[in-house]
This record gives structure tokens, C-alpha cells and sequence, in this order.
């Protein structure tokens, strides 16, 4: 995936992410560089709740038109219960596979 990429009126593109940790906790964030972000959990400078619970693995991603799309749609995740996370991580994965 590119840093490059862009919606609709060259605007740049912004990802809902949500990490599976070490410990089998889930971490939810945002970002407009998916790659980079990622890049910098795994050397332990993205936020100290991965620093430690490395190593984690990328359970799923929404790409997002806008930061404010993107605040507002993790705070969605983010009150869910953990059963309901599960379930959208697991459409998401099927969704891709197909």
C-alpha cells in the first residue's frame, strides 16, 4: 500500500487500524500512513500500550476519506465489546479473502 494514495479531490486518504497484541488485546487507532504507523509500533515509538505488548500482527483496516472520519469511526470501535470487534475483524478478513 502507498503512502500515496488518494480519495476522490486529491485528498489524502486516513485508516482505522486495529492491532492484535502479544497478550491477545486488541489496540485501535488512526492514521493517514498506514505503513509508516506500523513501522513505528513495531519499533516501539507508536504508543506505549504496544510498546508493551509486542509483537502484534495488523487484524484489520478501514480506509477512511478524512480525520475526522477517521476519529469518529474509531471511537465506534472502540465502544464496542470485545465480542462485537471480533466479529467485524472476522467479516473484514472475509471480505478480503474472496
Amino acid at each position: 500500500m502507498a503512502n500515496t494514495e488518494r480519495m476522490p479531490g486529491n485528498r489524502k486518504m486516513c485508516y482505522v487500524y486495529v492491532l492484535a497484541c502479544a497478550d491477545g488485546s486488541l489496540y485501535t487507532g488512526w492514521c493517514c500512513s498506514l505503513e509508516r504507523r506500523l513501522q513505528t509500533h513495531r519499533r516501539g515509538r507508536g504508543s506505549k500500550y504496544v510498546r508493551s505488548r509486542l509483537p502484534f500482527q495488523l487484524a484489520a483496516f478501514w480506509a477512511v476519506p478524512n480525520p475526522a472520519s477517521a476519529r469518529k469511526q474509531e471511537a465506534a470501535f472502540k465502544r464496542l465489546k470485545r465480542p462485537a470487534k471480533l466479529e467485524l475483524i472476522k467479516a473484514r478478513r472475509t471480505k478480503r479473502s474472496l
